[in-house]
């Protein structure tokens, strides 16, 4: 358990209260313990419901154990005074709050910004929502894959074959945590200066459009439906080699010019038909065939070695691959963990590298409700209060 006191990173002393569950708020809670900041995750009685995730591990899911590393675990009933009580006093001494409640849901918790403010005017509260705190979708839930079909994400990935296609993976989620990690970074450096908190408002519905920002732009006088510019022809892309996939990116004159080379076919690159990214893309049932004729002649990873710098490419491998990968261990990305139930696994810590300041210590993901003895006394309840909270079922 990470003690703010003596905690490392740049936001080293900051304390979040994480009351978010499965994957877009607890993440970007995570990002804020990579920085350094000590956070307690707070979970219902039942747990965080990504716990419950399928998953090969016998005691733990592998989804919750790789989004929450470096958190304390306390299970408190929030639904109960008793359980408010609890969370109040936390509040009164916190720096930030996360949580995903839908926006009608804070108040009926008196866990509201107004409420909160009054116990805390410095608190930072950041609410995650899918749809934003205003408009007629406000108090829907929302969903990664969700917000996927609704954008333009699904019909986009599957263009190709005609058919809308999920992107696995969760992006809309992973890239609403760095927006929640962000926004919150922000707030704490205005709070520097004004000495005042702020509610913060991030919602899944604006991150699934901020990552799409180079095709989420309509000048006046265009049709409806247009195309959006991003696609740049079947050379860039994943092409079958003697053994496995590469992936290839040409786009540029000489990396065009040094694909053509380096693949036996420097005509293509003579050919004034083909001299630009929009030709190619015109012309790609004459071009992909040849150039996919000739990555026959290597594996994957020999053309790795082949195209070296010269061309922007790599083997298409499985994530297991990467724990072993030279440029992740020279980046010291992976970590070994102790944790309670599953024993040592390998897993990612330290993302951001920071020169002026040493980086904070990662640790597992916690057990449901690892450390809610040792958190309620560090907040002053006596030990017949706790045991009290426990009996009437308030803590776990």
């Amino acid at each position: 358990m990470r003690d703010s006191s003596n905690s490392k990173g740049p936001l080293a002393g900051i304390k979040v209260l994480d009351l978010s569950s499965y994957i877009a708020a607890p993440y970007g809670c995570t990002l804020l313990a990579d920085l350094g900041a000590e956070v307690i995750k707070v979970e219902p009685p039942g747990g965080d419901t990504l716990r419950h995730y399928p998953s090969s591990l016998q005691h733990e899911a592998r989804a919750f154990v790789g989004v929450n590393r470096s958190k304390c675990d306390i299970v408190v009933d929030a639904k109960s005074p008793e359980g408010r009580l609890i969370l109040h006093r936390f509040v009164a001494s916190a720096d930030v709050i996360v949580h995903n409640f839908r926006p009608s849901v804070p108040e009926r918790l008196e866990l509201d910004y107004p409420r909160l403010k009054m116990i805390n005017p410095r608190l930072i509260y950041c609410a995650l929502t899918g749809y934003g705190d205003s408009g007629p979708m406000k108090d829907k839930a929302g969903y990664d894959q969700v917000l996927q079909s609704m954008t333009g994400i699904c019909a986009f990935q599957g263009e190709s074959s005609g058919q809308p296609e999920i992107v696995y993976g969760s992006p809309v989620d992973f890239y609403a945590a760095s927006m929640v990690a962000y926004a919150v970074t922000a707030a704490l450096y205005q709070r520097e200066r004004t000495g005042e908190g702020q509610y913060v408002g991030v919602s899944l519905l604006a991150s699934a459009l901020s990552m799409q920002s180079t095709r989420f732009v309509w000048a006046e006088g265009e049709p409806h439906d247009v195309s959006r510019d991003l696609r740049s022809g079947g050379i860039t892309g994943i092409h079958p080699t003697k053994d496995g996939q590469i992936y290839l990116s040409a786009n540029t004159p000489h990396f065009w010019r040094a694909l053509c080379e380096l693949v036996g076919l420097p005509e293509l690159a003579e050919n004034p038909t083909y001299d630009s990214v929009r030709k190619r893309a015109d012309r790609t049932a004459e071009i992909v065939p040849k150039i996919r004729a000739a990555l026959l002649a290597h594996t994957a990873l020999e053309w790795e070695q082949i195209f070296g710098e010269r061309v922007p490419n790599c083997a298409v491998r499985r994530i297991e691959d990467m724990f072993d990968h030279a440029q992740v261990l020279s980046q010291s990305l992976l970590k070994t963990f102790d944790h309670p139930t599953i024993g040592q696994y390998r897993a990612l810590a330290n993302p951001i590298k920071f020169s002026a300041s040493e980086p904070p210590e990662s640790f597992a993901a916690p057990t449901l409700g690892q450390h809610t003895d040792e958190i309620l006394r560090r907040y002053g309840f006596s030990r017949e209060e706790i045991e009290n909270f426990r009996r009437t079922g308030v803590i776990a």
